[in-house]
């Protein structure tokens, strides 16, 4: 029998790097639960980057409910653009992961004094 896990919320950030010394562009990718960093890197290009997020997030999701994440939902897991300020969600294998950018996850989260 099959079952699907779905509820898991990640707050990602992606955005542009100044150019470096050798003058190629790259793009800044962070993945986040909560306060803890699961991931964080760089590509060259946006869609490295998207890819890179999206798998990260896939692989983090089956470590968090204690599956093992196979290559071909990892692979399904990639496909798909992340555009700027909008909500994704991840399905990989049976799990499916929400990302959120990590600006309005902050506006999301109740206020602790």
């Amino acid at each position: 029998m099959f079952t699907s896990v779905e509820g898991l919320r990640f707050g990602y950030a992606l955005h542009p790097l100044p150019p470096g010394r050798v003058g190629f562009r790259r793009w800044r990718y962070e993945l986040w639960h909560g306060h803890h960093l699961h991931a964080a890197g760089w590509c060259t290009e946006r869609r490295g980057a998207e890819r890179a997020l999206r798998r990260h997030a896939a692989r983090a999701a089956h470590a968090i409910f204690g599956l093992k994440a196979d290559n071909n939902a990892l692979d399904d897991a990639v496909r798909g653009a992340v555009p700027a300020g909008a909500t994704v969600h991840v399905e990989a294998g049976g799990v499916r992961v929400a990302l959120v950018p990590r600006a309005l996850l902050a506006e999301l989260e109740p206020a602790t004094t």
